[in-house]
């Protein structure tokens, strides 16, 4: 394996194939490195994205790897340990062995930190759910109930609404409810149900309901949470790069890295893509989000690539006499003789 690159990719999900991809095809020499960690490898599906809704996220990144590889691209499964600059170029450890290159783009993705209810994270990504663009309509018709524990409770509620007439609010751990809202609940028929959830409760066919403190039972068919989203972003640190706080109404709900609409972070020479810099996109959104990234990498490369051959090459650009002289000698050429 070559072990200099014009583009190190970390992560081999949407993101980093799709940005993987495009650079491939402008025919940069391109090495992905997955560690194998994709945040939606608890789904069995991937939806809305279009001509592949419904497909199983491993076929879909599987795809992605096969047209990658199909253009030149590398990928291998192995984590990078640790990320520097080194000069004009950035060393990306993997495994002890130093590979550099010119460009980096990060696609690490986030972790889901889940609350902690026992029961929930055995159901995560299955009746544990969290959006309803990525598992409204599997659960649709369904007893849901939505676990407050922060300020995201009532726009979930107010979601999945739309898709069961049968939602309930878990109050949980969540701030107390206002006038308006209880307003709005109970217009919607949206069941408020006071206490602490202690567990989660599932049999053989999936979730049965959740069990409160004093040990009423809930029956329900899905629990919709909403986790803390936290930027895997440990290896930016040394480039300089740390993870800003996302809030909703005041409250921190996780982290991410902050980019321009390119995915160019505050570290010249470095981008992201996907879900490291937007706990909200989808796996379509990620892809798109990795195609931009790529392209803006290549015009960057293209740029510097096109500045130091002017520096390091003398142009032939006009004709002197019938010859073709390089401006750095124009005026050292005698004028023909008439």
């Amino acid at each position: 394996m070559d072990e200099n690159y014009d583009v190190a990719v970390v992560g081999g999900g949407a993101a980093g194939l799709s940005g993987a991809l495009a650079l491939a095809r402008s025919r940069r020499s391109v090495l992905v490195v997955d560690a194998g960690e994709p945040r939606n490898a608890p789904a069995g599906h991937v939806h809305n994205f279009l001509t592949r809704d419904g497909a199983p996220p491993a076929e879909i990144y599987a795809a992605g790897r096969d047209e990658v590889t199909r253009y030149g691209g590398q990928v291998i499964d192995a984590r990078v340990t640790a990320l520097s600059r080194d000069g004009g170029r950035f060393v990306a450890d993997i495994g002890g062995r130093a590979v550099t290159a010119r460009r980096l783009l990060i696609a690490t993705g986030l972790r889901d930190e889940l609350p902690s209810v026992p029961g929930l994270a055995a159901r995560w990504g299955k009746d544990v759910v969290h959006c309803p663009y990525c598992h409204g309509w599997e659960v649709s018709g369904k007893r849901i109930g939505v676990l407050a524990t922060g300020p995201a409770a009532m726009h979930q509620a107010l979601l999945f609404r739309q898709l069961s007439p049968h939602v309930a609010m878990l109050q949980h751990t969540g701030h107390a409810l206002t006038g308006e809202q209880r307003e709005q609940l109970g217009a919607l028929g949206v069941a408020i149900i006071e206490g602490t959830v202690e567990e989660i409760e599932a049999g053989t066919g999936g979730l049965t309901g959740v069990r409160l403190a004093g040990g009423h039972r809930v029956p329900l068919d899905a629990v919709v949470v909403a986790p803390r989203y936290m930027a895997r972003a440990e290896l930016l640190a040394p480039l300089g790069l740390s993870p800003a706080e996302v809030r909703i109404d005041g409250q921190v709900v996780g982290t991410r890295i902050e980019t321009d609409p390119t995915g160019a972070t505050a570290a010249p020479g470095v981008w992201a893509a996907g879900n490291v810099t937007d706990p909200q996109a989808q796996v379509v959104t990620s892809a798109a989000a990795g195609l931009a990234a790529g392209a803006a990498i290549n015009l960057d490369l293209v740029t510097e690539d096109a500045r130091r051959a002017v520096s390091t090459q003398p142009a032939v650009s006009r004709v002197d006499g019938g010859r073709m002289v390089p401006y750095g000698l124009a005026a050292t050429v005698a004028e023909p003789t008439r």
